[in-house]
C-alpha cells in the first residue's frame, strides 16, 4: 500500500481517514499535507497514480478500470475498518468517484461523504467534448500552454524544460485514463445515500455541478471560493476546505 497512498501525518487511531486524488498530471506533494490541516480525528491519505514519485519506473494506467481496481484492491482492508472520506480535484474527482462506485456495487461500502472539486457531474453531456480531443494531434506546446491558462505549475518548474516534458508526459496519460471513463446515469438507481459537496474555483471555467445531486439520496452542497482552477491551492481557501470537511465529517455521527 505504501507506493499507492502517501500519508505524511499518520493517525492510526483517527475516528475517520479522508482519500485525496490528486489532479491529471500531479503527485502527491500538495493533498498529502493537508494532514497537517485536520486534527486528530481525521487522517489524510493522498493516492499516488503510476507513472510518478516513487513509481516512477512503472507504467502509466490505461484506462479508469485499472486505476479503480488498483485502488479498491490496495485500500479495501482499510476502509473496510473505519469510516472514510473521499476528496477529489477535477481529474481526481472522477478517479474518486468511480472508485466509490466500485466499492458500491461490489461491497457494499460507501464514504460518509463525497466532496468533489473542479469536475463536472460524471454523466453530463460536458464531459463529451474532453473525451473526444484525438490527443495525438495536440502539440507538447499546445498542452503546456493549456496547462498554464489552469495555472497550478509552480513558478520554478515553468522554466526547466526536462520538468516541462515530464509534466506533459504526465498529464496526456492521465487524460488518456479520463477519456476511458463513462457513466450513464440511466442504467442504473441512485448509487449513493451519502451527502456531496461541490466546490468550483469562482474564476474558473463553469462546471456543470447540478449533475452531481443527482447520484445520492444524500443531500447535494455548492460552494464557490475566490480563484480559478486550482484555487484550492491558496492558503485561505485551503483552511476553509479542511474547517469545512473536518465539520461534515464530524456532523455525519462517527
Amino acid at each position: 500500500m505504501e507506493k499507492l497512498v502517501a500519508c505524511v501525518h499518520k493517525r492510526p487511531d483517527a475516528l475517520c481517514r479522508l482519500i485525496c486524488f490528486p489532479w491529471a498530471g500531479s503527485g502527491t506533494s500538495q493533498l498529502a499535507r493537508w494532514g497537517k490541516l485536520f486534527n486528530d480525528s481525521i487522517e489524510v491519505f493522498c493516492i499516488r497514480f503510476p507513472g510518478r514519485e516513487i513509481r516512477l519506473n512503472e507504467p502509466f494506467a490505461k484506462d479508469m478500470t485499472s486505476i479503480v481496481n488498483e485502488v479498491t484492491s490496495a485500500l479495501l482492508k482499510e476502509l473496510k475498518e473505519k469510516p472514510f472520506a473521499f476528496f477529489g480535484h477535477s481529474f481526481g474527482s472522477y478517479v474518486s468517484f468511480a472508485v466509490a462506485l466500485n466499492l458500491k456495487k461490489k461491497y457494499g461500502l460507501e464514504p460518509v461523504q463525497l466532496f468533489l472539486s473542479g469536475a463536472h457531474a460524471p454523466h453530463s453531456e460536458a464531459i463529451l467534448p474532453m473525451k473526444n480531443i484525438p490527443l495525438s494531434d495536440v502539440k507538447d506546446e499546445e498542452v503546456f500552454a493549456y496547462l498554464q491558462t489552469l495555472g497550478g505549475i509552480p513558478s520554478d518548474l515553468l522554466h526547466n524544460e526536462e520538468t516541462r516534458k515530464s509534466l506533459v508526459f504526465t498529464f496526456r496519460e492521465d487524460f488518456r485514463v479520463l477519456q476511458t471513463f463513462s457513466f450513464e446515469k440511466a442504467e442504473m438507481d441512485i448509487p449513493f445515500s451519502c451527502d456531496i459537496t461541490c466546490f468550483n474555483g469562482s474564476d474558473d471555467k463553469p462546471h456543470d455541478l447540478q449533475g452531481w445531486q443527482e447520484i445520492t439520496s444524500g443531500d447535494t452542497s455548492f460552494y464557490d471560493l475566490p480563484g480559478g482552477h486550482f484555487y484550492l491551492l491558496e492558503p485561505s481557501n485551503e483552511s476553509f476546505l479542511a474547517k469545512h470537511i473536518t465539520r461534515c465529517i464530524e456532523n455525519a455521527g462517527l
